[in-house]
């Protein structure tokens, strides 16, 4: 990056910070760039950058940042993924409890002893009805994608 543009990123910084407390706050950030047409709602923002508001040296890499055409949904989706791969390793973590043999797979026996071991089983429900309304392929047991999605679509 050139002195110029550095010194031009600095003016533009104290122009923005309007209270003059070495910060540009995201609703400063806002509203400069929704005058050059990039909407963006608070959230958004401060998805992206991580906070709340900015000093000088976060604003230079927040440009470098918008310079790079880094944008909003690729931030959201960074976001989902990381999310997603915290929810399956949470899931595999709550498969490994319910696969007490290690096998691989849940089968009634596991399941009945795993929720009698949480106290969640109150006698009601039949294991083996419960697995069949999640085991596509029809072998009994419940393989961790099956278990994924039992867990994902019921209020088990």
């Amino acid at each position: 990056m050139s002195s110029v543009k550095l010194f031009d990123l600095h003016r533009i910084f104290d122009k923005l910070d309007k209270n003059g407390d070495g910060l540009v706050s995201l609703e400063e950030l806002m509203w400069l760039l929704d005058s050059i047409g990039v909407h963006a709602n608070q959230d958004e923002l401060e998805l992206l950058i991580g906070k709340k508001s900015l000093d000088p040296i976060d604003f230079v890499f927040f440009h470098d940042l918008v310079m790079k055409g880094y944008n909003l949904d690729q931030s959201k989706k960074l976001k989902e993924k990381e999310e997603d791969s915290l929810l399956v390793k949470d899931l595999a973590k709550a498969f490994e409890v319910f696969d007490s043999n290690g096998d691989g797979f849940i089968s009634s026996e596991e399941l009945e002893s795993a929720l009698c071991r949480l106290g969640l089983w109150d006698g009601g429900k039949d294991c083996r009805s419960m697995i069949n309304a999640y085991d596509t392929n029809s072998d009994g047991k419940l393989d961790f994608e099956e278990f994924k999605n039992m867990m994902l679509v019921s209020n088990f």
